[in-house]
């Protein structure tokens, strides 16, 4: 996995002090603080990234073997325990643990001792982006990944920000230790119709004032098809009409949908000529 910088994600210098980490640490968290942000998965993303780098820049021991080993600072604490455990067993390092650390990864220098030491291989991330209709319903995509193309099937019904987890596709493991996995995050873009919540969608749709007022049929789009909907005498605007299994795909679960729900947005015309201007004024004096 590619090398993060913790230090440009706090927008700090490498030689900056504790007080200067904590500060920029804060500063940016209120920032992107979830309840600042509720609907925003990018800001979500950033403030994860955020209090990770916290995380280690924080701690001065972890801060001091990032700044030494980069990504491979996690493990330094695995090779010294295996370094004092042939030290002990009389191996000897000759170049010392600069050497130890890179026979750990397979490097052979000289005929110096070699390790057979399984390690996993690291976790990748990626973000795959979605429009509202692919999010719908179960394909193919194909994703890059460190370079290399790798072929997903995305079930039906994703939620925006959900992070699935396909084991073995990370990172190759060392010395013949198990890969690691690949952590997909989903970003699904705004629609210019359905607004999503959860399994349910809705919708507006304009109704004349002559519908509204007198009843009639009202056709509407759905995910998939459209469909003919009655509408009573004397439909109040904001009128809400809930469609039973017409909404979006239920994750997982084959057949299962949620509901749709639509919302009538009554027109007023606008353009009355003066004989229809005269036939409302009959009506009003009729009331």
């Amino acid at each position: 996995m590619a090398y993060i910088d913790y230090y440009e994600i706090l927008g700090v210098n490498k030689d900056a002090s504790q007080d200067d980490i904590k500060k920029a640490y804060k500063k940016l968290a209120r920032k992107y603080h979830p309840d600042l942000n509720p609907n925003d998965s990018d800001a979500h993303r950033k403030f994860q990234e955020i209090n990770e780098a916290n995380e280690v820049l924080g701690d001065p021991e972890k801060r001091k073997k990032y700044d030494q080993y980069g990504e491979n600072w996690k493990h330094v604490d695995e090779f010294e325990a295996q370094r004092k455990q042939y030290g002990q067993q009389g191996g000897g390092f000759g170049g010392g643990f600069s050497d130890f650390f890179e026979s750990m990864f397979g490097s052979r220098r000289g005929g110096g001792n070699h390790s057979n030491h399984e390690f996993r291989g690291q976790d990748y991330t990626a973000e795959l982006h979605l429009s509202l209709m692919d999010a719908a319903k179960t394909h193919k995509q194909v994703i890059t990944v460190n370079g290399n193309n790798l072929r997903i099937t995305v079930p039906a019904g994703v939620a925006n920000g959900q992070t699935i987890k396909l084991k073995g596709q990370g990172g190759a493991g060392m010395n013949g230790g198990p890969a690691g996995d690949l952590y997909i995050t989903f970003i699904i873009s705004d629609d210019s119709r359905f607004k999503r919540v959860g399994d349910d969608l809705y919708l507006t749709v304009p109704l004349s004032l002559y519908t509204a007022v007198l009843g009639g049929e009202q056709i509407i789009d759905t995910l998939d098809s459209k469909v003919k909907l009655k509408v009573k005498p004397g439909t109040q605007n904001n009128t809400k009409v809930r469609l039973k299994g017409k909404g979006f795909p239920v994750y997982k679960k084959e057949r299962q949908f949620g509901d749709l729900i639509v919302t009538y947005l009554i027109e007023v015309p606008t353009d009355l000529t003066e004989k229809q201007k005269e036939l409302f004024r009959e009506i009003q004096s009729l009331n």
